[in-house]
């Protein structure tokens, strides 16, 4: 059998590199030889909490590449398309040179960004797709919405692309950050940058009562929550996609009939349910990058797929402070 390098996590969650066979597609899988991959919060997670014995062993969500085979019933793709997609948590990842992937989950790359660019984008826009416009029911087109969105944790790779997607879609955005990165909120398309120190000239706890008809959080909400209850408008939506260490208080959204949405992008392909609908969010994101109605997030870049590389990157995104994507070229 064709073998290839693989990065792996091992049983004292490390990363060791590997040579290992090339995974053989199923029935419904492409075979992508992978040009590009990005690290993600999910990686650190997983590294930290499986016991790196049982499988899945690889770690990786996203990924850009060569479609090089098809399985017996897949007829989505052709021979030599290039892809982009974010797999799923429970098969092995993209942190190797092949990777099987059921085509349901996956769109052909956007055309007017680079390779680096692309792999960047499927976790995150997906996770941004299915909170604003499945979760949130904002309506997916152009300028067909109105109303405010306050996103805490503003410069992280979720909200590179939900900051664009809400303001395409017409929202207004207010957005958290340290104020190094308000001009960096600014060309993602806030309106008005909040410092997160509590002691800053203008927190949100200064932001008015119901002013918000969308609260996004991409970081612990926990203390975050009384401004938070408080900031939501009558029948608005309170979302999240991090786990909180402590019970919150959901009671108080009560009186103003607010939903609490959960975003997980894994969830579909875990139970098997409506996965083709992550490869069409693909291809609508694809077709909105083309068109350059939103861009590709500020992107960090690592070269040569092995443990000290991925290792780096998952340490960085550790310190909370990442700005944009951190991807590598295989």
């Amino acid at each position: 059998m064709t073998q290839q390098k693989a990065v792996l996590m091992n049983a004292n969650h490390e990363l060791t590199d590997a040579n290992i066979e090339v995974p053989t597609p199923d029935a419904k899988d492409v075979l992508v030889k992978i040009q590009a991959v990005a690290a993600n919060p999910v990686d650190v997670k997983q590294l930290e909490s499986r016991d790196g014995q049982s499988a899945p062993q690889i770690l990786g969500y996203d990924a850009v590449g060569q479609v090089v085979a098809l399985g017996s019933s897949a007829t989505k793709f052709q021979i030599g398309d290039q892809v982009f997609y974010a797999g799923a948590v429970n098969r092995n990842g993209s942190f190797q040179e092949y990777q099987v992937v059921n085509e349901d989950l996956i769109a052909l790359k956007p055309v007017e960004i680079t390779i680096e660019q692309a792999a960047a984008m499927p976790l995150v826009s997906l996770t941004a797709a299915e909170l604003l416009f499945e979760k949130m029911h904002v309506i997916a087109e152009a300028n067909a919405n109105s109303g405010n969105l306050l996103v805490i944790n503003g410069a992280g790779g979720v909200a590179s692309v939900l900051i664009p997607l809400a303001k395409w879609a017409g929202l207004t955005v207010t957005a958290t950050s340290s104020p190094k990165k308000f001009d960096y909120l600014r060309q993602l398309g806030v309106a008005q940058p909040i410092d997160y120190h509590a002691d800053a000239e203008i927190t949100i706890s200064d932001l008015p009562d119901n002013s918000f008809e969308y609260v996004v959080s991409l970081f612990d909400i926990t203390p975050y929550w009384s401004d938070v209850t408080r900031l939501v408008a009558p029948l608005g939506h309170v979302g999240t996609i991090v786990e909180f260490p402590n019970d919150l208080a959901i009671g108080k959204l009560k009186n103003k009939a607010a939903s609490f949405d959960w975003e997980f992008m894994f969830t579909k392909s875990l139970f098997h349910v409506d996965e083709a609908s992550q490869g069409q969010i693909l291809t609508q994101i694809a077709a909105l990058i083309d068109e350059h109605a939103i861009s590709a997030p500020q992107i960090t870049t690592y070269t040569g797929l092995n443990a000290a590389n991925i290792t780096a990157m998952l340490d960085q995104l550790k310190t909370g402070h990442t700005t944009g994507k951190l991807v590598l070229t295989i």
